[in-house]
Formats: structure tokens, sequence, C-alpha cells
């Protein structure tokens, strides 16, 4: 089991960046390799605002946690996930869209 990030990078205001191709290119790696791997949607919520909030604005300016512990020191971190999808079906814009999904409370 392999879990990614597949926007490249931690949100800077908390919404849903754009997905990159690295999923692509570890679905080709793997159909390479004989594998024929489902991909399951998931999404993390209630991280922001909580102590992985990496960058905030503070008087416009990015900077980083300047108040890590700001909704408490133990904060419930949940997790939703999806119907999995095989890895034909599997293009970025496809899987974003089904992890954005999945935030809508």
């Amino acid at each position: 089991m392999l879990a990614i990030f597949p926007e490249g990078g931690i949100t800077k205001d908390g919404t849903l960046q754009e997905f990159r191709g690295g999923i692509m290119k570890i679905l080709e790696n793997a159909e390479r390799d004989g594998l024929n791997v489902p991909v399951i949607p998931m999404a993390l919520t209630n991280l922001w605002g909580s102590f992985f909030s990496r960058v905030e604005q503070v008087r416009g300016e990015q900077v980083a946690m300047v108040r890590p512990f700001r909704r408490g020191l133990l904060n419930r971190v949940g997790l939703h996930a999806g119907a999995s999808m095989a890895p034909a079906d599997v293009q970025p814009e496809v899987l974003r869209a089904r992890v954005a999904a999945l935030l809508v409370d």
C-alpha cells in the first residue's frame, strides 16, 4: 500500500490544489511491472488551522506556523475514503474531482 499527496506540496490557503502527474508515473511503473493496482481517493479533513497547517497570512505576508496549536494540541483530523478506481480510469483531474467530492460536508 502506498499513500501519496498528488498536489505535490502543502496547501498555502487550505484549499485543494491542482493535482500533478506523479500518480500517472506510479501507475505506469506498476503496469510495466505487471501490477494492476486500484487507486483509492482519500481526503484528509480538519487539517487547516491545526498543528499541520504550515503557512498562514500575517499582515499580508505568508508565515510558517505562527500559532501551531491555535485549535488545541489534540484536535480531530478526519479521513474520508471513496470508491476505488481502476488504473485505466485515473487522470489527475478526475482524481482531484473525486477527492474534492469527499471534502464536501
